[in-house]
């Protein structure tokens, strides 16, 4: 079976799946994108967060056909120009990352309830990450983790959106 589908922004071809192959196995082992992990192939644990077509799934739970012609975006295309999202950073400076095995499906979870509330308080964050098992220890560093990211992207909206009135401002003929 052959699989036509673009991964981080880039359009993929893939030949050779199989009618039952997960969408995480051929992420992980025809495309090269081992950042979504393997851990229960039964939606459980969260570690293969993805986006496809915007929507957060567990890619062990889908079937790598029903990307076709669809869009998946892993961990890896959390930050596409290659420097660490405000959601990985924050992460890494925390100490969040533990041992590392669920952080990326606790990233993307964490990314995607960021994108819609980037101020969210402690019981929305336990909600958007209740689908995300760590083994290592207690929560506590990786809320503290998403709290920062929500505070650094608020702080580069409200930066943005100065920016642009300023350009409004100057453009109109305006003191800034």
């Amino acid at each position: 079976m052959r699989l036509t589908v673009t991964v981080n922004g880039e359009r993929r071809e893939v030949d050779g799946l199989w009618e039952g192959e997960s969408l995480l196995y051929a992420l992980r082992e025809r495309l090269g994108l081992p950042g979504s992990k393997n851990a229960c192939e039964q939606g459980e644990c969260g570690s293969c967060s993805v986006y496809l077509d915007g929507t957060l799934v567990c890619s062990c739970l889908v079937l790598a056909g029903q990307a076709e012609d669809r869009e998946v975006q892993t961990v890896e295309g959390i930050a596409p120009d290659g420097a660490l999202h405000p959601v990985q950073s924050a992460f890494v400076e925390t100490g969040a990352v533990q041992c590392g095995f669920c952080t990326p499906g606790l990233i993307v979870a964490s990314h995607d309830l960021l994108r819609r509330n980037p101020r969210p308080t402690d019981p929305e964050i336990r909600e958007a990450l209740a689908g995300n098992l760590c083994r290592c220890t207690g929560y506590e560093k990786i809320l503290d983790a998403v709290r920062l990211a929500g505070e650094r992207i608020l702080e580069t909206q409200t930066a943005a959106q100065a920016g642009s009135k300023q350009v409004c401002d100057t453009s109109l003929g305006g003191a800034v």
